[in-house]
């Protein structure tokens, strides 16, 4: 699958920019981790992955991770990708848990973008290029702070990529800064 093709199918279905700065974000997220990890031959593969993961998100919100399995399945979307894309919502959504490296990341890093997105946001640059790792640890400390960013599968995903927390959270910085200035375009 393309990357215009996997645009085309994720416009069909998200229109809030939101959405799409997310999608956008995790798209680069993936593509860096696929190159640091050894997986650079597939890193268009693992940024597709990143771009669709919450495809249903949008319309259908009470089935994610559900929903758009028949929606890729209907698009004619590689296997690969639909049970990448999927795997993000274990255990709460589905039962299919992350097992490869490019689901393990997939699933470590969704909730830590936006976390780290929330924090960048309360930074006077707004930007995550001069964000340091501490500022990260002590919003991931006080639960109030975006609330809706699961530190349990956060901490979840390090256990799962045999990652210590800092190592996860830094990582992703650097992953979130290849990519802030295409997902800034959806800035409303």
């Amino acid at each position: 699958m393309t990357r215009e093709q996997a645009w085309n199918l994720l416009t069909q279905y998200n229109k809030e920019p939101f959405h799409l700065k997310h999608a956008v974000t995790l798209e680069g997220v993936m593509r860096y981790f696929a190159i640091q990890l050894g997986h650079a031959d597939e890193a268009d593969l693992w940024a597709v992955v990143g771009l669709l993961h919450d495809l249903d998100f949008e319309q259908f919100p009470e089935s994610h991770c559900i929903k758009q399995q028949q929606l890729m399945k209907e698009a004619g979307i590689d296997d690969i990708i639909i049970r990448a894309t999927s795997s993000h919502g274990w255990p709460h959504a589905v039962d299919i848990e992350p097992v490869s490296e490019m689901e393990k990341v997939l699933y470590a890093t969704d909730e830590l973008t936006g976390l780290i997105g929330a924090v960048a946001l309360m930074r006077p640059s707004k930007s995550v290029q001069d964000m340091e790792l501490k500022s990260v640890k002590k919003k991931f400390k006080t639960p109030a702070f975006a609330a809706g960013c699961s530190r349990d599968v956060i901490q979840k995903g390090a256990e799962l990529l045999g990652w210590e927390l800092d190592e996860l959270i830094s990582q992703t910085i650097l992953a979130m800064r290849t990519c802030e200035e295409d997902a800034n375009q959806f800035n409303a």
